[in-house]
């Protein structure tokens, strides 16, 4: 009874809105626990929804991660196929379109491995999942431009060349196996060497490393 008396005191106008009935103060007891209710149910329900967008926020994260390693490994798997031909002065010799730049297709391969070297991320961590999206169709574009390259230049060979310029490539390729061989003298490898570069001189335009690493190898071979 006390304790209405006090509420009265308070909330003493409420004699005026209710009509001074018991009745219409329970109703407004009802209303405001009926707010509080609804007001606690509010931020329950936006304490889930923050939680629930951190947690896609991780989810979205990982999967850009996972995303972006992909098309790395993609990448660096085209990269060590081209890197058998550019290395490897042999090879090129045997498809020497891989590195013919007169051709549309090896030109096209070309720029999209410039492409989807441009593209790569220098920090895996930093990049947002619209540059993951951009580097994986480059890559994408890069092994499929290099599919088309390869199969081709496989299927010509040294089809393009007349019967002449195929012997000389024949005989770079016998020269180079000479200049490559550890068991031949460094004279004899550098002599070699230097006869099959006059060969492929006007015919094909070598790859800066392979050349470099087989000088190298010739160079070593004299010292020794």
């Amino acid at each position: 009874m006390d304790q209405l008396v006090e509420l009265v005191k308070d909330y003493w106008w409420l004699v005026f809105v209710l009509g001074g009935s018991t009745k219409g103060l329970s109703v407004w007891y009802e209303r405001r626990a009926a707010r509080r209710l609804e007001k606690y149910r509010i931020k329950q329900e936006t304490k889930v929804a923050l939680a629930t967008a951190k947690g896609m926020g991780r989810v979205d994260a990982a999967q850009v991660q996972r995303e972006l390693e992909r098309a790395v490994a993609a990448h660096d798997g085209v990269d060590t196929r081209w890197f058998g031909y550019e290395t490897d002065l042999a090879t090129i010799l045997d498809f020497p379109m891989m590195v013919d730049m007169r051709e549309p297709l090896t030109v096209d391969f070309h720029k999209a491995k410039r492409r989807a070297d441009l593209l790569r991320p220098d920090s895996p961590d930093e990049a947002s999942a619209s540059d993951v999206e951009q580097y994986r169709d480059a890559v994408h574009a890069y092994a499929g431009a290099f599919d088309v390259a390869e199969q081709e230049a496989k299927r010509r060979r040294r089809g393009d060349f007349s019967p002449p310029e195929q012997e000389r490539l024949a005989k770079a390729q016998r020269l180079l196996a000479v200049a490559l061989d550890s068991s031949a003298t460094g004279p004899e490898r550098q002599q070699a060497y230097q006869r099959a570069r006059a060969e492929l001189d006007g015919l094909i335009d070598l790859p800066r490393s392979a050349t470099v690493a087989l000088e190298n190898q010739v160079r070593a071979a004299l010292e020794r």
